[in-house]
């Protein structure tokens, strides 16, 4: 597959919380329509760094570039709603954040908020049923039946979303994010909890985002079958630091990817 230039570019990202250093000088570079994996130990920052690129968190140092295809975007600069509704930022949670209540459908048109906001005018033109209003109302609806049919939820479109299985909540929190049309979608642990069946689900739904939708996806993922299937770039911390960066090969490979994080034994060499 051919990948584009760099989407996300990281350069020296640190994150302190008072005496404790949790990303330590981090740099790194995500490609446009590749799938980027962040691995490491529990502890080792990966969600401390997403946290950073959403907004949650200010880093203490470091610059995060987004080239966005209407301008580059400093992500450290804004402020987080503006990361997800100007630079195209789009992030999902190790915990599912869907709102339960809601039927599936209706979660895949409130991630539609901010454009169908702007197409009412703020109110004004969607009171009055103007033309403009209504068509940008079609065309979200039919962008949520899209993506209800990607994840294979079309029958259960008036099901609260409370009441679907774990996995099909997993899909539709990813089917949510792709809703707002990102040009970064971040997603944190989407495999925890499947079963092997519904992790290969998940594999074919990022491979058709990065390949149909020409978008970055940037993973952290503790799943290592999950992240050596699809992901096109690998990177490690450990203890806040990047310790190894590259392929799934390359990075399989590195003795000390083995040490920190695969657990597998070095040979004897007595």
């Amino acid at each position: 597959m051919s990948a584009g230039p760099a989407l996300l570019t990281i350069d020296h990202l640190t994150m302190q919380f008072g005496g404790l250093v949790a990303v330590d000088d981090v740099s790194l570079a995500a490609k446009d329509s590749e799938i980027t994996a962040i691995i490491g130990p529990n502890g080792a920052g990966k969600t401390t760094m997403f946290n950073c690129l959403t907004g949650f968190y200010k880093p203490s140092v470091g610059r995060m570039l987004l080239d966005h295809p209407n301008r580059p975007f400093y992500l450290e600069r804004m402020e987080g709603f503006r990361i997800a509704s100007h630079a195209g930022v789009a992030r999902t949670f190790q915990n599912i954040r869907l709102f339960p209540k809601m039927s599936v459908l209706e979660n895949l048109i409130v991630a539609q908020h901010n454009k169908l906001m702007r197409a009412s005018g703020f109110t004004v033109y969607g009171l009055f049923g103007l033309r403009g209003y209504r068509s940008a109302e079609g065309e979200a609806v039919e962008l949520a039946k899209y993506w209800l049919d990607r994840i294979d939820l079309t029958a259960k479109a008036d099901w609260d979303a409370e009441s679907l299985p774990y996995g099909d909540q997993r899909r539709l929190e990813i089917a949510r994010a792709m809703c707002t049309e990102p040009v970064l979608l971040c997603l944190d642990e989407p495999a925890a909890g499947l079963n092997p069946r519904e992790s290969a689900g998940l594999n074919e739904l990022l491979l058709f985002i990065r390949d149909e939708h020409k978008i970055g996806v940037l993973l952290i993922e503790h799943d290592m079958k999950v992240v050596m299937a699809i992901a096109d770039h690998i990177v490690v911390l450990d203890y806040g630091r990047k310790i190894s960066d590259g392929t799934a090969d390359e990075v399989r490979r590195d003795p000390a990817v083995i040490r920190a994080y695969l657990g597998e034994e070095e040979e004897d060499s007595t």
